[in-house]
């Protein structure tokens, strides 16, 4: 068994293989052996993982259980295997989980980015202003020490004003670079409920947070239909999937509303879970009783507000940042200039 688990890009690419040749007809031992043989089977986590997942199919073994003893997929890939296996739906099972995957892998790619852009703006201020106050401030002051013996007053005040503007604007810097960082690490470690709280006081954060959890119940919601479950119990089961409490309380609400014999969408509609024109698309799915289709294309809407809630919040970012290098080093140079300015006006 390996210790190692197959990143979410590697099951979407496995679940959506093997749901194709499902749906064409061709037993799971033939598939795996097919994906052997091409590109998955030459290297990496489950290209290793295939042979042995072979040979417990042909020993008789389900895929879930084959699945499971190669120690590469995480509890909810297996969790859904076993269900489609139990109701007789591993096609759409597998499909479902392929899309569901992809998508976390969008996320999660979206998440670094966001992250890795403005701690690179960060780490270029803090240089250049650590640049400003070892080499160019000293360097004027040197200068204007040498023509004039000492600062002047005037001249003194200006300086000090570049001096003093550098090292607040990079112990400011510093700090938001410490807190960036920390938080990362506390998000992927302990400490990643009290990041959580911290970011939903914040409006921006807050409704990239809801966002995301909304997401993550909707793809993980209409997987466990595809499994076969009641709408019900899928709620119960999603709920956990969505990282956001205030999410988790709608979804609680909505669940309580089920349990007195409301259906999921008007549950939801009447809770406002989603926005009004999501609301009554479920409201429509429901109806018809093609669920599972609509929530898929709800997957996609809110992937896509997730996606754009954050390049709204970056392009923000963006240009604070790069206006804070640009005024304290363009304030700072300025300062350093006008004694030369007042010196040369003198001279000529």
């Amino acid at each position: 068994m390996s210790t190692k688990k197959l990143d979410q890009l590697g099951v979407s690419a496995f679940c959506e293989s093997m749901g194709l040749m499902a749906r064409a007809g061709i037993q799971t031992d033939e598939a795996l052996a097919l994906l052997a043989q091409g590109e998955y089977g030459k290297e990496g986590i489950l290209g290793q993982a295939l042979s042995g997942m072979r040979e417990s199919v042909e020993e008789g073994k389900g895929l879930a259980e084959a699945m499971e003893e190669s120690g590469i997929f995480d509890d909810y890939c297996l969790r859904m295997v076993k269900a489609g296996k139990k109701t007789g739906r591993m096609e759409e099972v597998l499909l479902h989980l392929s899309k569901y995957y992809a998508r976390q892998k969008t996320i999660a790619e979206k998440v670094k980015s966001a992250i890795v852009y403005p701690s690179t703006m960060l780490i270029m201020i803090i240089v250049v202003l650590i640049v400003m106050l070892a080499m160019v401030l000293p360097a004027f002051t040197r200068v204007y020490n040498s023509l004039t013996g000492s600062l002047a007053s005037s001249s003194y005040s200006y300086v000090s004003w570049a001096y003093g503007l550098c090292w607040a604007a990079l112990i400011v810097m510093i700090i938001l670079a410490v807190l960036l960082i920390g938080g990362r690490l506390m998000w992927n470690g302990s400490g990643r409920e009290k990041v959580r709280n911290v970011l939903l006081k914040i409006p921006a954060a807050a409704g990239i947070l809801r966002s995301m959890g909304k997401f993550r119940f909707t793809s993980a919601f209409g997987t466990f239909l595809a499994s076969g479950e009641m709408q019900d119990t899928a709620v119960l089961d999603s709920i956990p999937m969505t990282d956001c409490p205030p999410v988790e309380e709608t979804l609680k609400k909505c669940a309580i509303r089920m349990e007195e014999g409301h259906g999921f969408a008007q549950s939801a509609f009447e809770e406002s879970l989603f926005e009004p024109v999501y609301g009554r698309m479920l409201l429509a799915g429901e109806r018809s009783g093609d669920m599972e289709a609509v929530l898929d294309r709800l997957a996609d809407h809110l992937e896509e507000d997730y996606v754009d809630r954050v390049d709204r919040l970056v392009s923000v970012i963006d240009p604070v940042l790069s206006g804070v290098m640009l005024v304290t080093v363009g304030v700072s140079l300025l300062s350093v200039m006008l004694p030369l300015i007042g010196m040369m006006s003198a001279i000529g």
